[in-house]
């Protein structure tokens, strides 16, 4: 299977049909075939066909999903693309960097998503805590507003370049001994779920808000690249500090 197999492009949440075909024809010069609809508020749609302009086929085999988590459950490597900094603590990577990194998972054997948010208000705060890593597009700051699809097209094209090797790229990451593979999304939001529910087990904050706590901790265990024992090994140890919480709280 090509690496480009295993990269999808996601759209979170799109207003404007054209933008959706306009997006999908993007894809298709640069070899890309993987669209994947969050939500959006018009599709299937004319505008969105007169757009494709020859990557009606694109369009046609497009997956259309209710969350972003669902899109990206089976991601290794999930890399959110905004506009301008936000309070979520994410890693920051230029389209060059991003690409490599997104085609070296790919190459991998894994799967790796770059995702777009909403024309106007691009993603939320909660979608890119969903992320790895930010993509920005080092835009002139005077006008730095970008549609969708030429963003789309940007970072694109940065994946061309990467998957015919025309600039050095990061080594596939080397597979797992005991043939463990890295964490599924769905696999590091179901530790997360957990890791917070036991911190609230636990009373670890004491009664402050616990967003800023969980958002560190999300940060140092995404940065860790952990496999699928790790994570099993992980909620096991929240099962049993679970379990004593409960205990000590007079419960079974």
């Amino acid at each position: 299977m090509h690496a480009a197999d295993r990269l999808r492009i996601v759209l979170v949440g799109t207003q404007h049909p054209g933008n959706i075909g306009s997006a999908a024809r993007a894809m298709k010069t640069m070899g890309l075939r993987r669209l994947v609809l969050v939500a959006p508020e018009r599709f299937p749609h004319a505008d969105a066909a007169a757009m494709a302009a020859g990557a009606g086929d694109v369009l046609d085999a497009a997956a259309q999903v209710p969350t972003l988590a669902e899109a990206v459950a089976d991601c290794r490597l999930v890399l959110g693309c905004t506009a301008r900094s936000r309070r979520i603590a994410l890693d920051e990577l230029l389209p060059r960097e991003a690409a490599a990194r997104a085609v070296a998972t790919a190459g991998g054997g894994t799967e790796a998503a770059l995702v777009f948010g909403r024309e106007r208000t691009g993603l939320d705060n909660e979608e890119l805590q969903l992320c790895h890593a930010a993509v920005t597009i080092p835009a002139d700051p005077g006008y730095s507003s970008l549609n969708l699809a030429a963003a789309v097209q940007v970072l694109s094209y940065e994946l061309r370049v990467a998957m015919l090797g025309l600039h050095e790229r990061p080594p596939a990451p080397a597979p797992a001994s005991d043939g463990d593979v890295p964490a599924s999304h769905a696999e590091l939001e179901g530790f997360f779920a957990q890791l917070a529910d036991t911190l609230d087990a636990i009373d670890f904050h004491k009664g402050r808000a616990p967003e800023s706590a969980m958002r560190k901790l999300r940060r140092i265990f995404l940065r860790s690249g952990l496999d699928d024992r790790d994570v099993r090994l992980l909620r096991g140890v929240l099962a049993d500090a679970q379990r004593m919480a409960r205990l000590a709280g007079g419960g079974r």
